[in-house]
Order: structure tokens, then C-alpha cells, then sequence
């Protein structure tokens, strides 16, 4: 299993405004261990299961190298390790956008990390559903980390 830890926030914890739509709206710091041997890429997710309407993609990234053990703060596409590639996320943009729920109950943001067995043949821009089957059969592991966010 792959374990997903930021310095930002713990498992459970709020997510700090810094990193939503009522701060700067930049990725939080992650790190990321007990990646099997045999990973040839990592893909990153981040999603909100307790939207309005479904699910809703704050972040796709994949292909990412399986040397690195993390992402710094602040990471745009234009920032992402050599060879990673970004897909469109529902608000809809490349990238990473921040916690934004409807005020009131706290939402649970899903920071989930792959590691698999293959590097995808899906171009920049690629939504979760073509990420999510191009994954199919090349998960060796995940692991992720949650966090909650509310609106006043």
C-alpha cells in the first residue's frame, strides 16, 4: 500500500484555506512512500465524493516518474516533473483547483496516489474516466490521504 502524508494537514484534518478557492488555490505539499518495485509511473487524484452533483475532479496528473517521493507546494502545469502530464480537472482546466464547496457541511477531499505498472498513452488534457481506464490492469498499488474543507 502506498502511504500519502502532506505537512500541510494529517489524515482527517481540515485542509488549510491556503490551498482552496478562499486562499491561493495552490496544490498542498505531498509526499508519497511504499511505491513496489516494478513502477514504471505514478498517476496523483484528487477528488471530491460529497459534491452536489456527484463527484467532482480537483486534480489529474500521471506519468509521473517513479524516482520522486512527492510534489512541493504550489505545483502548476507548468511546474510538474519532466515527463508527468497533466489532465483537465471539473472546473474545467489543466492542473490542480482547490477545495470550493457550497457553504455549510465540510466536504472530504481524496488526495489518491497510483503506482503502476506501465507509463499511459493518454494525451495532456485526458479526463479522471480515460485516466481511469487506461489504469485499468496496471495498478500495482495506491494509497490516499483525506482531507475536509467547509465553507462559512
Amino acid at each position: 500500500m502506498v502511504r500519502v502524508t502532506s505537512s500541510a494537514f494529517s489524515e482527517g484534518d481540515s485542509i488549510p484555506a491556503l490551498y482552496t478557492c478562499e486562499g491561493n488555490d495552490v496544490s498542498p505539499p505531498l509526499k508519497w512512500s511504499g511505491v513496489p518495485a516494478g513502477t514504471k509511473s505514478i498517476a496523483l487524484i484528487c477528488t471530491d465524493p460529497d459534491a452536489p452533483k456527484g463527484t467532482f475532479v480537483h486534480w489529474v496528473l500521471f506519468n509521473l516518474p517513479p524516482s520522486i517521493d512527492g510534489l512541493p507546494e504550489g505545483v502548476t502545469p507548468d511546474t510538474v516533473p519532466q515527463g508527468a502530464v497533466n489532465g483537465t480537472n471539473d472546473f474545467p482546466k489543466l492542473g490542480y483547483g482547490g477545495p470550493c464547496p457550497p457553504p455549510g457541511t465540510p466536504h472530504r477531499y481524496y488526495f489518491t496516489v497510483y503506482a503502476l505498472d506501465a507509463v499511459l498513452d493518454l494525451p495532456s488534457g485526458a479526463r479522471l474516466r480515460d485516466l481511469t481506464a487506461a489504469m485499468e490492469g496496471h495498478i500495482l498499488a495506491k494509497g490516499s490521504l483525506m482531507g475536509r474543507y467547509a465553507r462559512k
